[in-house]
């Protein structure tokens, strides 16, 4: 099995890994989302913890990185609680798809905190998807999902800008373990007023359900991350959105959920732009070099 075959069955696991995440998330049942997170960032932070002490890494950030941990963390919990809250209240699809036009706004933020120039091809991908998400999110006062899917978008906007801080922060040489430490920490300890005054209380089944969200979203991280140290993104990125196959599948046999025509046609949209991206990056760096 070559390199490549590991990245891309790795980049696999992690749109299963993720699907389970959201499957169970929504599973859980009526719990607001806010406690939802809670769970699932304590999960992640235990397991960044050990892989923390285990490879005995620093505890502390680098010189002049605290302000970009911050932005990571908020960015991040911001995109954390939109996904889960769509999860809760649309089609699993639907909501899957919306957290996936981060890719497309990391090349935005990219533009604007990196100082990347955006090139026209970059910028027709951009605008065509985000008119892809209008057949998702459908922004008419007849559609009584606006509101949750309004609210999945910006979940999508708070994962792009995430991801572009993390980049920028293993640019500045801040140790991977560290970063998903904090912005699990974070995440938990941002959520702790909201719970103390309004926890709902759970069934040991919930309990054990958001667990498994957490394990699985564990999972995908890791699996993520392996699959980008066997293969560079160029050739095995736009496997990610299996991820929207996946959660179609779920979806149907065990919340009984078929997208309409709009979101479908909406899907056709996003991940026509996704793999042009992927034909446009691949040649660009395959010309630079």
């Amino acid at each position: 099995m070559n390199q490549k075959t590991k990245g891309v069955l790795c980049v696999l696991s992690s749109a299963a890994c993720f699907t389970m995440m959201n499957t169970f998330v929504r599973l859980s049942g009526d719990i607001p989302s806010i406690e939802k997170s809670f769970f699932r960032n304590l999960v992640a932070m235990i397991f960044a913890f050990i892989i923390l002490l285990r490879s005995r890494g620093p505890f502390r950030w680098q010189p002049g990185n605290l302000k970009f941990l911050l932005l990571r963390s908020v960015a991040g919990t911001i995109g954390i609680l939109g996904n889960f809250y769509a999860v809760d209240h649309l089609v699993l699809s639907d909501a899957t798809m919306l957290n996936k036009m981060s890719p497309f706004f990391g090349v935005l933020c990219s533009a604007v905190f990196l100082k990347e120039k955006c090139k026209p091809a970059q910028g027709f991908a951009i605008l065509t998807a985000f008119i892809g998400s209008l057949f998702i999110i459908k922004p008419t006062f007849a559609n009584a999902d606006l509101f949750a899917s309004a609210v999945g978008f910006a979940g999508g906007i708070g994962a792009g800008i995430a991801y572009t801080t993390v980049r920028h922060l293993g640019l500045r040489g801040e140790h991977g373990p560290l970063i998903v430490f904090f912005f699990s920490a974070f995440s938990c300890l941002s959520v702790v007023p909201y719970l103390l005054l309004h926890f709902q209380p759970m069934t040991a089944a919930q309990l054990v359900l958001l667990l498994l969200a957490g394990l699985f979203a564990a999972g995908g991280q890791f699996s993520i991350t392996a699959a980008y140290c066997f293969a560079p993104a160029r050739e095995i990125s736009v496997y990610d959105y299996s991820q929207i196959l996946f959660a179609a599948v779920t979806g149907y046999f065990l919340f009984q959920q078929i997208p309409d025509g709009y979101s479908v046609l909406g899907y056709i949209i996003i991940c026509s732009m996704a793999l042009f991206m992927f034909f446009y990056n691949k040649r660009q760096e395959e010309s630079m070099s």
